[in-house]
């Protein structure tokens, strides 16, 4: 009807450029025709959005919002299996170097245990042998000892032939040389 009522006007007016005419919304006299029809056309827009663009808007929304929850509560079960992962491997780690110390400590008891039982068994022979060189060395120290007396009483003599010419008494001669 606007169009019927606006070729009407222009076709009453065939050289007037349009400025006579009043601009077709602010005419009051189709006023209430736009109201009429603008109640039409926003109740069918209402009605199509309501029952089409609002429920599918409504649909991408959920979607999106269970989507974003469950991409959630998977990143946090991967933190939560990480932290768990890192937890086990702290403990192995640990449990691998007390193992490492303790057979460290282990070993060198037993090296400890087996060079003092072999520098006991050295210093057992090599007592042996000292006691049997200290008693070879006192037994040809008292040999040599007397030796001495012999090769003493023997000078003597020597010593008593040269200075009188005449040999010595040699019980004499071994007596003087015991006595001192």
């Amino acid at each position: 009807m606007f169009i019927t009522q606006a070729l009407a006007a222009t076709a009453a007016q065939p050289n007037a450029s349009g400025a006579a005419g009043v601009f077709p919304p602010f005419d009051t006299a189709t006023f209430s025709s736009q109201l009429f029809w603008l109640a039409i056309t926003f109740g069918l827009l209402y009605y199509m959005l309501s029952k089409v663009a609002l429920p599918r808007v409504s649909e991408i929304l959920e979607a999106r919002s269970a989507r974003i929850a469950s991409d959630l509560e998977a990143a946090n079960a991967a933190r939560k299996a990480a932290d768990d992962a890192g937890a086990a491997y702290e403990k192995s780690l640990a449990d691998a170097k007390a193992g490492a110390q303790k057979s460290v400590q282990d070993l060198r008891d037993k090296l400890t245990a087996e060079t003092d039982a072999k520098r006991k068994a050295l210093e057992a022979d090599l007592n042996a042998k000292l006691a049997a060189a200290e008693s070879q060395i006192a037994a040809t120290k008292a040999q040599a000892m007397g030796n001495v007396s012999a090769i003493a009483a023997d000078a003597a003599s020597a010593i008593v032939r040269q200075l009188t010419g005449r040999d010595a008494d040699r019980k004499l001669v071994e007596d003087a040389v015991k006595a001192g």
